[in-house]
């Protein structure tokens, strides 16, 4: 169920709850939970209903200006019924949180007994140390590069990425990969922390895509607060910087109380 990113951010602040969606079918059902780049939302409710009995007040709740802008959004794929979605946000991906934590020892060896399992599972032999190992090597080189280095195909090789990060060891960049705290405690366990460039000071940039991520780092954004006060349209003449990359920059902006040049700043 895709959801645009003002909208997502909108449902994390409480304003919006309710989602209308042209479908053949219903493609969630009560209880899914979907993770998002907010964080997790949970459906609480999933009905079928006419486009006459939809109100305002719902349209407003579904993030719509008005009802007529919610029904002229659902003219497209008009032959399908519309279902009314019920949504709730369910706090922050818990992924996030657990590649931030620091594991024990006994953490730690449990994550290795995970490891092994999955290496004895693998049609391709052990591969989730030399996969971490050149993840820490090679921090944001895109996966095509990381699996030709293994001789393996892409798809292969960013399904198996992600069972790492299932096990919050790694997490994706808009380029690339990067160790998570907790993948790096795992890997320097038993022998020398090694020495790593420190991040970025400061939060890091959302998911926008790899050609507005690269043209932002190069001009020397790298952090949402680099973005305080910077001007939307100096960052659209970057070339790979949309209206896109914008939209989802503004609301990660606006949950930090930070704002582009001449946009009023929340909180």
């Amino acid at each position: 169920m895709m959801i645009r990113p003002a909208t997502l951010a909108a449902i994390a602040r409480g304003e919006v709850d309710l989602a209308f969606r042209r479908w053949d079918r219903p493609r969630v059902v009560v209880g899914t939970r979907m993770r998002t780049a907010v964080g997790v939302l949970e459906v609480i409710s999933v009905d079928r209903v006419a486009s006459s009995r939809i109100t305002a007040a719902e349209a407003r709740r579904a993030g719509e200006s008005s009802l007529a802008a919610l029904r002229k959004a659902l003219e497209a794929k008009a032959d399908r019924p519309i279902f009314r979605v019920g949504l709730r946000f369910g706090g922050e991906d818990p992924r996030a949180a657990l590649r931030r934590s620091v594991p024990s020892a006994e953490e730690i060896v449990e994550i290795r007994q995970r490891l092994d399992r999955l290496d004895r599972a693998s049609a391709i032999g052990p591969w989730t140390a030399a996969t971490l190992a050149a993840i820490d090597a090679s921090p944001g080189v895109r996966a095509p590069d990381l699996a030709a280095a293994f001789g393996r195909d892409t798809a292969g090789f960013k399904r198996d990425v992600r069972k790492l990060k299932e096990l919050g060891l790694t997490e994706s960049l808009d380029i690339g990969y990067r160790l998570s705290a907790r993948g790096i405690a795992v890997v320097d366990e038993g022998g020398p922390a090694r020495e790593r460039p420190a991040p970025p000071s400061g939060t890091s940039l959302p998911r926008i895509g790899a050609p507005a991520s690269r043209a932002l780092t190069a001009a020397g954004y790298t952090t949402l607060e680099s973005l305080d006060g910077a001007s939307v349209a100096e960052l659209l003449a970057l070339h790979g910087v949309g209206p896109i990359a914008i939209e989802r920059l503004r609301p990660a902006l606006a949950a930090l109380g930070l704002a582009f040049a001449g946009e009023q700043r929340r909180g």
